[in-house]
């Protein structure tokens, strides 16, 4: 599985890079703090397939990379996807060595 580190995530949104980033947390854990992606949690995402790119870069990720790393597994298995990367250590990993100030 392809792994990306919160610094580089910082980079790439500092940078402007085109990816797609994606959040499969729940509601109420995106509305404490998040990155900004798209929120399709866990559970709905076999039903939102479509939403989720085949030609670009797509970052996935939860709150420590467990989550991430289950939907990454299945979509690449079970649905083709050879784009996909885990944010490494999760959005926790970005608040403790990012940015703090995106808690809510």
């Amino acid at each position: 599985m392809q792994e990306i580190t919160v610094q580089e995530l910082k980079k790439m949104l500092d940078n402007n890079d085109e990816f797609q980033l994606i959040d499969v947390r729940e509601e109420y854990e995106y509305e404490w703090a998040n990155l900004g992606g798209e929120l399709i949690p866990l559970g709905t995402i076999v039903d939102n397939l479509h939403k989720i790119s085949k030609d670009k870069k797509v970052i996935i990720h939860c709150k420590s990379g467990a989550r991430s790393s289950a939907v990454i597994d299945t979509l690449e298995k079970q649905f083709g996807y050879t784009n996909l990367f885990n944010l490494k250590g999760g959005i926790i990993s970005y608040i403790n060595e990012i940015d703090s100030s995106i808690i809510k």
